[in-house]
């Protein structure tokens, strides 16, 4: 299945998102739970559904410093993203790793800047994830897979920003989101990475990586075709979700935005065979 994450069109009302998900022939929707209120009525998201006939496969939980009407706490979102999941009949949320400092965000010309901090305001978020994650996985059926972070520059260097982001510890959260572009900022093949975590890969985010994250999947230096035509040849049957942004798809044209859409997902349906 592949899905259009809403993530990617952030500055599009949700209609339209689904519109051009719908009108592009995408299987579903990854649905990101953001600033917008319509990402979070159960309600809405349902006549959503049925009048795009696009289902919602995937839940990503915030992750932005504030959601209104939203816990502003880990556990508490992921939680609520799970709640959101089981209204919507979505099978998978994603959620991200701790982070091992807070961070300043400077923002300016396009481009971020994240300033390390010493301290962290996610020791509690670390804690539940070690001590409470298994056991409230086994109150639903919704899938709660971890993501794979990127690497954050620091004067040059590449700071790894959140707990257990590694190749190999970060298995411990199996089942796993695997973010192509996020494993590009560090340099790594995610061909390499899908043959070493195998069936712990729940779900998918893709897109490449050019010095910039979330590309357009042949914008970029990693070997995308490789790792599609592996996850089909491995009979890989979890979701795969394109995640760009307004910028990669050009949203300033919905037209350029169609064709992206459009190239995109038939690039994934000729090597995921």
């Amino acid at each position: 299945m592949i899905t259009l994450s809403t993530g990617s069109l952030y500055t599009y009302g949700l209609d339209r998102v689904f519109d051009l998900a719908a009108d592009a022939g995408f299987d579903g929707i990854e649905l990101m739970v953001d600033g917008r209120w319509d990402a979070r009525h159960v309600s809405y998201l349902r006549t959503l559904m049925r009048r795009h006939d696009l289902p919602i496969l995937a839940v990503h939980s915030p992750f932005t410093l504030s959601i209104a009407g939203w816990p502003d706490d880990g556990p508490g979102r992921i939680k609520q993203s799970v709640q959101l999941a089981e209204g919507v009949g979505a099978r998978v949320v994603v959620a991200h790793l701790p982070h091992r400092v807070g961070r300043w965000v400077l923002q300016g010309r396009g481009r971020r800047l994240f300033i390390p901090v010493p301290w962290s305001d996610q020791n509690d978020y670390r804690r539940w994830l070690v001590d409470e994650l298994e056991s409230f996985r086994a109150s639903t059926t919704v899938a709660i897979a971890i993501e794979n972070m990127p690497a954050v520059r620091f004067l040059g260097w590449r700071v790894n920003p959140c707990h257990w982001n590694d190749i190999d510890e970060i298995l411990r959260f199996s089942p796993l989101t695997l973010d192509t572009t996020h494993l590009g900022t560090w340099g790594i093949d995610p061909v390499a990475v899908y043959r070493a975590w195998g069936d712990s890969v729940a779900h998918v985010h893709l897109s490449n990586f050019n010095g910039s994250e979330h590309r357009l999947v042949e914008d970029g230096h990693l070997r995308l075709d490789r790792f599609l035509a592996l996850l089909a040849a491995d009979g890989y049957a979890g979701i795969i979700a394109l995640e760009f942004n307004p910028g990669t798809l050009q949203a300033e044209s919905e037209r350029l935005v169609r064709e992206n859409l459009i190239e995109n997902l038939a690039f994934c349906r000729q090597h995921f065979a």
